[in-house]
């Protein structure tokens, strides 16, 4: 009977870690799409405007943190985004690291970018952090930078 028990005890904790394996396996999988979520983001935001990028990759809970500014918050920064101008300049970005939980459904991902105006280039860093969505999209839940890179080392 004990020889029986510490069976079944191996047979549960060979399991547990087969379910853990596979979702670590499955959350890894994820790091590739939402890696590739942001350059489109990225891609998007160079070809039809920040404003049109950002609308469109953003949860309907999602933040924003921007200089000057409390944080804005769901519709607060939908209509934040409506009203900003982004005939001026181009903002691109090109993430360094991405990661996603081991749930598979939250991660985040850093990088620099870059806001091109008409004769000024600035570069800073930013980071957002990703939700899944249930259709399986990926959008951001916040989103924020830094400015002031100098020349790349």
């Amino acid at each position: 009977m004990r020889y029986l028990l510490v069976l079944a005890g191996l047979f549960w904790i060979s399991t547990l870690s087969c379910n853990t394996a596979t979702d670590r396996d499955a959350a890894a999988s994820q790091v590739k799409v939402i890696d590739n979520t942001d350059r489109a983001f990225s891609e998007m935001s160079k070809n039809k405007g920040m404003k049109a990028a950002f609308l469109h990759y953003i949860d309907s809970a999602g933040v924003l943190l921007r200089p000057g500014n409390y944080p804005i918050v769901g519709k607060d920064a939908r209509q934040y985004l409506q009203n900003s101008n982004d005939s001026s300049f181009t903002l691109t970005w090109e993430p360094s690291y991405a990661e996603v939980g081991a749930s598979g459904d939250l991660g985040f991902t850093y990088g620099i970018y870059t806001l091109n105006t008409k004769d000024t280039l600035i570069r800073g860093t930013y980071v957002s952090i990703w939700k899944k969505q249930a259709d399986g999209n990926w959008k951001f839940v916040l989103d924020t930078g830094n400015p002031g890179l100098g020349k790349e080392k």
